[in-house]
């Protein structure tokens, strides 16, 4: 468990489950850029921009240029071993205090470090917190994890 345990994030979220982690996207992106160099889709793009059908292939070296960043979001690493964004507060704020993560604290359900992720996550890492909270790391390690869950509104 000691291992798994490492793939939890401060955050709450897991690690191995994260599209960076995984290389899935990445993967993807750079195997379809891949395909579009082989087929020149630069040069079919403004070709078929000219058309008013196809009006969105004018956005093409843009499209390109994100393919190209989502090959960049690869993380070899979890959270605490290295990976995921060198500037993240919660990382700083558990390492200040000294905790595994913001499970073992008090301040966790009403913390706004947290905040940024309910864009990409909802609620899922709050899920996660209070059940590693309530019933410790080796019971979340081998239940559910979530990874993005709606907010109740």
């Amino acid at each position: 468990m000691k291992e798994a345990s490492k793939m939890i994030a401060y955050c709450g979220l897991f690690c191995q489950e994260c599209p960076s982690y995984t290389g899935k996207i990445a993967d993807l992106a750079r195997d379809l850029r891949k395909e579009l160099r082989t087929y020149r889709y630069d040069k079919m793009s403004e070709l078929l921009s000219t058309f008013s059908f196809f009006q969105e292939f004018k956005n093409y070296p843009e499209c390109y240029q994100v393919l190209g960043g989502l090959v960049k979001m690869r993380c070899k690493h979890g959270c605490k071993s290295g990976g995921g964004p060198p500037f993240c507060k919660i990382r700083k704020c558990c390492e200040k205090k000294g905790i595994a993560g913001c499970w073992e604290c008090d301040e966790f359900k009403t913390c706004d470090k947290l905040d940024f992720l309910k864009i990409s996550h909802g609620d899922a890492h709050l899920k996660n917190l209070r059940i590693m909270n309530k019933h410790g790391v080796d019971h979340f390690l081998n239940g559910k994890k979530y990874w993005y869950v709606k907010p109740k509104t």
